[in-house]
């Protein structure tokens, strides 16, 4: 099989010639049909983040396809079966998060893609417990995006606790945001969508944004503060200061839910203004098996819509370069045999 591999950080991945992996017990080799792009898997191949995956590995943790043979023990999935594999690859199922349903911040956790080879390859491995079957008439190409971008921002929706008519701003209108503004409109809020793009602000538009704040040229916080002040704001953009501005946004009481992660960042947290106005600032991630189930079941019912471009496995070099150009106007998507 062709898998697209990490040899070194921050070395340009090399397409290679593996063999085809083997599923132990509880696991199953998924023939990959999508592999979506997160803006993680660049952080991955460069070695970004404090704990670091061990090269040589395969990134990738928006792997959608088809169970092509299954391990010892697995008796819930069959042969033929679409299912996703998400950056939550495996948790104990044992410790207090994972019982109070909180499995995303098991600390045994293994993440898809960066504790274990993920989906830019032709096949790979996935625990069945967390391979996530994916509901008939959506395809591959769109579940890849909702695998991570759309759980991600729906389950930081719900850590926010969005109720109908409060204001959301939605910071970086992409591959995460454009899903984060729709699953904001499903809850009923009004819709802040804020980037630095034309296209983006158009699509955020296009997607039911309320307002569109372009922080080249308007003051983030003021216009949110003229309009009440956000109750949320979920903050996507990699950018450090894009984080500051909007949590100057707030209203009292509301909250800052950070989602992105850029690399080594930090922001400066007013005390006293956080204090009297009573703001929270709140980290989230991802989403458990139970959100991307949901995720699912929205875009089988047609209430959202996923925008994606789709790329062979072997432009995944300049493929991450777009997305750090932010060139990107959503999602790409690598098509290993889903549009055949």
């Amino acid at each position: 099989m062709k898998a697209a591999v990490v040899r070194a950080f921050g070395e340009p991945l090399v397409i290679e010639e593996r063999p085809d992996p083997e599923p132990g017990p509880g696991q199953v080799r998924v023939r990959v049909e999508a592999s979506g792009l997160c803006h993680t898997d660049i952080h991955a191949a460069h070695g970004d983040w404090p704990v670091k995956p061990n090269p040589p590995f395969v990134p990738g943790h928006e792997g959608v396809g088809l169970v092509e043979k299954l391990g010892d023990g697995v008796t819930h999935l069959s042969v033929g079966q679409r299912v996703a594999v998400p950056w939550l690859g495996k948790a104990c199922g044992r410790c207090e998060h994972c019982l109070s349903g909180w499995e995303t911040l098991c600390e045994q956790q293994i993440n898809t893609g960066y504790g274990c080879d993920g989906g830019y390859a032709e096949k790979m491995l996935a625990w069945a417990d967390f391979a996530q079957p994916v509901p008939d008439g959506i395809s591959a190409l769109e579940a890849a995006p909702l695998t991570c971008a759309g759980v991600t921002t729906y389950k930081a929706l719900k850590v926010a606790e969005v109720r109908p008519s409060q204001l959301v701003a939605v910071s970086g209108v992409g591959g995460l945001g454009h899903l984060a503004v729709q699953y904001a409109k499903i809850a009923g809020a009004t819709v802040a969508a804020i980037d630095v793009s034309d296209e983006k602000l158009r699509l955020a538009a296009e997607l039911g944004a309320d307002i569109v704040i372009d922080a080249r040229k308007e003051d983030v916080g003021a216009v949110l503060q003229q309009h009440g002040g956000a109750h949320a704001a979920i903050a996507l953009a990699v950018n450090e200061a894009a984080f500051a501005s909007v949590n100057s946004g707030l209203r009292r009481g509301g909250k800052l839910v950070m989602v992105a992660l850029p690399a080594h960042g930090t922001i400066q947290v007013p005390i006293f203004d956080t204090v009297l106005r009573g703001t929270s600032v709140i980290g989230s991630i991802v989403g458990t098996r139970q959100d991307l189930a949901e995720v699912f079941q929205l875009h089988a019912a047609g209430r959202t819509r996923v925008i994606y471009e789709t790329r062979s496995l072997a432009t995944v070099n300049e493929s991450m370069e777009d997305v750090l150009r932010g060139s990107v106007k959503a999602r790409i998507v690598f098509d290993l045999g889903a549009g055949k």
